[in-house]
C-alpha cells in the first residue's frame, strides 16, 4: 500500500493500481527513448504487473500494533516484502520475459539486503527464477535483459514520484532525474517530445486515525470516500 499522509487525512493507493500507472506513463514514452523491439510487449506488461504480488496485503492491510497506523509498503515486514515479491513472479509464468524483469526489480529495490543473512536464500531463489524465466523465454543475455530492466524501474519511479507526493526522484542508475512540482511531474531529459500528459490514479480517502485491530481498518477504509488523484507529466531539458 502506498499511503499519503496529509495534515487532514490519509489517501491510499494501492501497489497494483500504482503499477498501472506505471504502465500508462511508459506507453507515451517516446520510441526515441524507449524503442519498439520484439520484447516490448512484455516490458510493458512487466512495468504494468510488476506490482501484482501486493494486491492481497493491500487488500488485507497491515496494521502496526505499537502505533495503530497502518503501514506503507516500505515499512511492512521483511517477510511480507519477500512473499509479495514472490506471488508477483510467479503470476508472470505465461509470459517468462515479464517474470525475468519483474524478478529483476525485486533484485534491484531490494538490493540493499542482499549480504543480509535471512535475505540470502531469498537473492538465491530469485536469481534462480529470473534465469530459469530468461530461458523459458528463449533470451539467454542478462545483458539484455537489464537494458530493459531499464524501462520497468524508470515507469516505477515515475508512477512512486506522482503517487507518493515525493518532491524529487534521483535517477537510480535509470538516466532520468524527476521532480513533482504541486501535482506536475518533470521528467529529464525530455521523453514526450515535448507534450503534456494527463495522468490520474484513484485512492481512499480516511482520516488521519489509529486503529485497535486489522478489522477495524479494514472497516473503515471499505467505507471511505474514493478520491482521484490528477496531476500531469511532462518533460524538461532544464
Amino acid at each position: 500500500m502506498i499511503i499519503r499522509r496529509l495534515a487532514s487525512s490519509v489517501q491510499l493507493i494501492t501497489q497494483p493500481d500504482h503499477a498501472a500507472l506505471s504502465a500508462r506513463i511508459m506507453r507515451h514514452w517516446h520510441r526515441d527513448h524507449f524503442p519498439d523491439s520484439a520484447r516490448k510487449a512484455s516490458i510493458l506488461h512487466a512495468v504494468e504487473q510488476h506490482d501484482s504480488g501486493w494486491a492481497e496485503t493491500d487488500a488485507a492491510l497491515v496494521v502496526d500494533e505499537a502505533t495503530g497506523q497502518l503501514v506503507d509498503f516500505i515499512d511492512v515486514s521483511d517477510p511480507v516484502k519477500r512473499d509479495t515479491s514472490w506471488r508477483g513472479i510467479e503470476r508472470l509464468t505465461s509470459d517468462p520475459y515479464a517474470a525475468a524483469l519483474v524478478a529483476q526489480h525485486r533484485l534491484h529495490v531490494y538490493r540493499r539486503y542482499a549480504e543480509h543473512p535471512d535475505w540470502r536464500a531469498f537473492f538465491a531463489d530469485v536469481t534462480g527464477a529470473r534465469d530459469a524465466s530468461l530461458r523459458a523465454a528463449g533470451a539467454d543475455s542478462l545483458e539484455g535483459l537489464l537494458r530493459d530492466y531499464r524501462y520497468v524501474r524508470i515507469g516505477d519511479l515515475a508512477s512512486l514520484a506522482f503517487c507518493n507526493n515525493w518532491a524529487r526522484v534521483d535517477p537510480d542508475e535509470c538516466g532520468y532525474a524527476m521532480a513533482l512540482d504541486g501535482a506536475s511531474l518533470a521528467v529529464t531529459p525530455d521523453p514526450f517530445a515535448g507534450q503534456t500528459i494527463a495522468i490520474d490514479i484513484e485512492a481512499r480517502e480516511i482520516g488521519p486515525q489509529r486503529f485497535t485491530s486489522v478489522a477495524e481498518a479494514r472497516l473503515v477504509v471499505e467505507n471511505a470516500r474514493t478520491v482521484r488523484l490528477t496531476g500531469t507529466i511532462s518533460g524538461s531539458n532544464a
